[in-house]
């Protein structure tokens, strides 16, 4: 049998060779446009398959669902049919892809039903968010921000090298790609004033992450093991979690991020599944001291994938800011959920776990504003001349996200919003 991840393998669809959704991608999000309303897609070169019509035409009559399905305003209906069903879906598309499967290509009617461009939709969130965790996972990042804010030789927590340090998020306020982020205002309090002020933020930060959509449900009191996760993880997609560093610096202490982080965070349309990015599998950084028993795994249970933020100013031009990398994290996301589990936590499905802010070893690589400019004390250059310490109204922030394998590149696509005023 043919797998889906074959490099050899090629569409009917003629897809440029730099693409990032070629046919051995293939991932799941949700689309409209003036005369479809939302259903489930499915990206191939510049175009969309449409599955809620290919599900209208029987092409899955074979597998065991009901081809309303993807009929639905979220991907939850479907990826809560479970890890197998994902699979012969995915491989199902696959094989009517190929450009020796003429059963969409050889009839030119259903090629202008199901094929949409990319250009001609509007692309949707892909699930309904139940709940929203945001983790702390990045080594590097812990480090920069425990040495900026505490002592730089004691920069990691003490509890941060035995667990997975996370905290509970807003799953309300997380929006697509295109949706405009409003400059929130809150409490701020400056080292030299008497007393705290209201207002909008000065300092409005990104973080550069990745996260996890779980397609599998636990119940009340039950654990899953690091091994056990990837059978719950749909995909991946790419998270901005905006932050107003101002607000967060004055509100964290004792219970943590609240008002600073929970006015927005971003996700890229495409969940590229756990399957298409199979051939990215890397070992992780030794783990030291050794996790407790319910933490550990072996083997590769992180991923390639190379990361990118770019910065473009209103008017001017689009500067690349930071390269980092999905694999630099400490813990990784089976050790995350597991751990989210531990104490009988429930899973959903539709949950996002976010990776935490991922920061590399060099300061080209760090994932967010407050260490790429060292908390505004070193401001970054851009491509135009201007400089930033934080970001400015109507600045527009880039994400992107691929890894590749024998040519051939699986991406996410872009992750881009634009701040806007305070309302």
């Amino acid at each position: 049998m043919i797998k889906a991840n074959d490099p050899a393998l090629h569409s009917w669809i003629e897809i440029a060779a730099d693409s990032e959704f070629p046919i051995q991608n293939l991932p799941f999000g949700i689309f409209s446009t003036p005369d479809r309303d939302p259903r489930v897609g499915v990206a191939i070169g510049d175009y969309i398959l449409d599955m809620c019509v290919l599900g209208r035409q029987n092409f899955f009559e074979l597998i065991d669902l009901d081809p309303n399905v993807f009929h639905r305003p979220a991907l939850n209906d479907f990826i809560a049919l479970g890890k197998p069903i994902w699979r012969a879906v995915r491989n199902r598309v696959s094989e009517l892809l190929r450009n020796d499967n003429d059963e969409i290509s050889g009839n030119s009617n259903l090629i202008r039903e199901c094929l949409v461009k990319q250009s001609e939709a509007e692309m949707l969130m892909p699930v309904k968010v139940p709940n929203y965790t945001d983790f702390y996972s990045s080594q590097e990042h812990a480090t920069n921000v425990g040495s900026m804010f505490r002592d730089p030789q004691h920069a990691l927590l003490p509890n941060w090298k035995h667990l997975p340090v996370g905290y509970h998020g807003r799953a309300s306020s997380i929006v697509v790609s295109g949706t405009g982020i409003h400059r929130p205002k809150g409490q701020t309090k400056a080292p030299d004033a008497e007393a705290p002020a209201f207002g909008p933020t000065n300092q409005l930060d990104f973080e550069l992450e990745v996260a996890f959509i779980t397609g599998k449900e636990t119940a009340l009191g039950q654990s899953i093991t690091p091994y056990e996760t990837e059978d719950y993880i749909f995909g991946l997609v790419l998270f901005n979690d905006w932050s107003a560093r101002d607000i967060q610096a004055w509100e964290y202490m004792p219970l943590g991020p609240f008002l600073g982080k929970s006015f927005a965070s971003s996700i890229s349309p495409w969940v590229v599944t756990l399957d298409a990015l199979e051939p990215f599998r890397v070992k992780g950084p030794e783990q030291d001291p050794r996790p407790l028993p319910y933490l550990e795994f072996l083997g590769s249970r992180h991923y390639d994938i190379h990361l990118e933020v770019l910065l473009q100013p209103h008017g001017g031009e689009l500067s690349s800011i930071s390269h980092s990398n999905f694999k630099h994290l400490y813990w990784s996301m089976g050790q995350q959920l597991a751990h989210q589990s531990s104490n009988g936590c429930n899973l959903q499905v539709g949950d996002l776990y976010a990776s935490g802010t991922i920061s590399g070893p060099d300061e080209g690589s760090y994932g967010s504003l407050l260490e790429l400019t060292w908390r505004g004390t070193q401001p970054l250059q851009l491509q135009d001349g201007t400089e930033r310490k934080f970001l400015k109204d109507f600045d527009t922030v880039v994400m992107r996200g691929y890894g590749e394998f024998d040519g051939i590149r699986i991406g996410f696509g872009e992750l881009k919003n634009q701040v806007l005023p305070t309302v």
